[in-house]
C-alpha cells in the first residue's frame, strides 16, 4: 500500500502556514499588514503637500495628491476585503516602487524630502509575503527606481551611480534579511506543528491529530453512505517484553510495528499511537465485512513483524459507527474508540492475536487511561 509512518494527509488538520507563504499571502493578516503600510506611506507622503517649497515648480499637485489618495483607497479596499493574493501583493509592491518614482520626480530634493529608504515599506512587504521570482522582480526594480528618482539630484554620473548603489543595496539587503528571517520562522513553525501532532517515537499521528481527523472521516462517511471503523490494537504481553528485555527492545518493537501498519493502512486511513503499546486506526468502510477484512490485515501485519527474536502479536478491537447529522465528530470518535477498547479486552480474554467486533452499544466506560492493564496484556 506504500503508506509512510507519519501523520496521514488530512484536510481537517492542515500543515502549518509559513509567514509569507502562499496561505498567508491570501489571508487576513497579509491584507491588514499591507493596508497599514499603505495608509502610513500615503499619510507621510501627503505631509509634503503641507510644506511650501517641497513640490517642484510646475509639478501637478493633483497628480501627487492623487497618488497618495490612491494608496489610501487601496488600503481601505484591503481592510474591507480582508484578503489579498500573491499576485496582488506583487502588484502592490511594484506599484509602491512606481509611486515612489512619481513622488521623487514631483519634489525638489528627493534625498531631503523623500529618500529611497521610503521604499522600505515595499521591501518589507515583498520579503515577508513573496518569494521566488516575485521577490526577485522587486529587488531588480529597486535600483531602477532609485536611478530614475535620483538622476535629477546629481550632475555627476559617478556620484549618481554611487548613491544608487548605496541606496539600492541597503533596501535589497534589508529585504534579503527579512526573507531569511521569515524562512527561519517558517521552519520553526513547521517543526513545532510536527512535534505537536505526531508521536515522537514512531512518527505516527498522536491523539491530537487523530481527533482532528475525525471531522474529515465523518463527512466522508456521510457523503458515501458508509460507516466509520475504529480499530484499537494493543500489543500482546508488551509489559512482559519490556520487563525481560528492557525498554530499548520495546521501543524497537513499537517502531517495527508502526512501519508494518503504515504500509498496510489505506491512504485515507488515520494511524495513530494513542499511548503505551496502543495504536488506533480510523477509516471509512462499507460494512462490517469490509471492516473485519481490514482488521485481519492489520492483525496479520503485526503478526508478521520481525524484531529480532521477539514474536509480536496484537489483540484488535473493532467498533463501527454510522455518522449522525449534528453530532460532534470529535466526541463521537472517542465514543467509538471506547467501544473498540472493550472489544480489544474481549480479544485478550479469547486468546489474543485476534479481532473482536464490539457490541452496537458501549457496555461500560473505558477505564485506566490508554494503556492496557498488565494483567490483560
Amino acid at each position: 500500500m506504500g503508506h509512510t509512518a507519519r501523520v496521514p494527509a488530512d484536510r481537517s488538520h492542515p500543515e502549518p502556514t509559513a509567514p509569507g507563504g502562499a496561505g498567508l499571502a491570501g489571508g487576513r493578516v497579509a491584507a491588514q499588514v499591507i493596508a497599514v503600510l499603505l495608509l502610513v506611506g500615503s499619510g507621510l507622503g501627503a505631509l509634503n503637500l503641507l510644506v511650501d517649497g517641497v513640490l517642484r515648480p510646475g509639478a501637478p499637485t493633483i497628480v501627487y495628491g492623487g497618488c497618495m489618495a490612491m494608496l489610501a483607497s487601496l488600503a481601505v479596499v484591503l481592510l474591507v476585503a480582508q484578503r489579498v493574493g500573491r499576485a496582488a501583493v506583487a502588484a502592490l509592491v511594484l506599484l509602491g516602487d512606481l509611486v515612489y518614482v512619481v513622488v521623487a520626480l514631483s519634489i525638489t530634493d528627493p534625498l531631503l524630502y523623500s529618500p529611497p529608504l521610503m521604499m522600505l515599506f515595499a521591501a518589507f512587504a515583498a520579503a515577508w509575503f513573496l518569494d521566488g521570482w516575485l521577490l526577485g522582480a522587486h529587488m531588480l526594480a529597486v535600483p531602477v527606481a532609485c536611478w530614475i528618482a535620483l538622476q535629477g539630484s546629481f550632475d555627476d554620473p559617478a556620484a549618481l551611480a554611487v548613491q544608487v548603489l548605496v541606496q539600492s543595496m541597503v533596501l535589497d539587503v534589508a529585504a534579503a534579511g527579512v526573507y531569511v528571517l521569515r524562512r527561519r520562522v517558517q521552519r520553526l513553525l513547521t517543526a513545532t506543528e510536527r512535534l505537536s501532532s505526531t508521536d515522537p517515537l514512531t512518527g505516527l499521528a498522536n491523539r491530537r491529530s487523530m481527533t482532528a481527523a475525525a471531522g474529515r472521516l465523518w463527512h466522508q462517511a456521510q457523503r458515501e453512505g458508509a460507516v466509520v471503523a475504529a480499530f484499537l490494537l494493543d500489543l500482546d504481553r508488551f509489559k512482559q517484553l519490556n520487563d525481560e528485555h528492557g525498554h530499548a527492545a520495546g521501543d524497537a518493537v513499537l517502531l517495527a510495528v508502526a512501519r508494518s501498519l503504515a504500509q498496510t493502512v489505506r491512504p485515507t486511513d488515520v494511524l495513530a499511537r494513542t499511548g503505551g503499546e496502543e495504536m488506533v486506526v480510523l477509516g471509512v468502510v462499507r460494512d462490517h465485512h469490509d471492516a473485519r477484512h481490514l482488521g485481519e490485515r492489520l492483525r496479520a501485519a503485526v503478526h508478521s513483524t520481525e524484531v529480532g527474536v521477539h514474536r509480536v502479536t496484537a489483540s484488535v478491537g473493532l467498533a463501527l459507527a454510522t455518522p449522525v447529522a449534528g453530532e460532534d465528530p470529535r466526541d463521537a470518535v472517542w465514543r467509538l474508540i471506547d467501544r473498540a477498547d472493550v472489544a480489544m479486552y474481549s480479544a485478550k480474554q479469547a486468546g489474543r492475536d485476534r479481532v473482536e467486533l464490539a457490541a452496537p452499544t458501549l457496555p461500560r466506560p473505558r477505564r485506566g487511561g490508554s494503556s492496557t492493564p498488565a494483567d490483560a496484556g
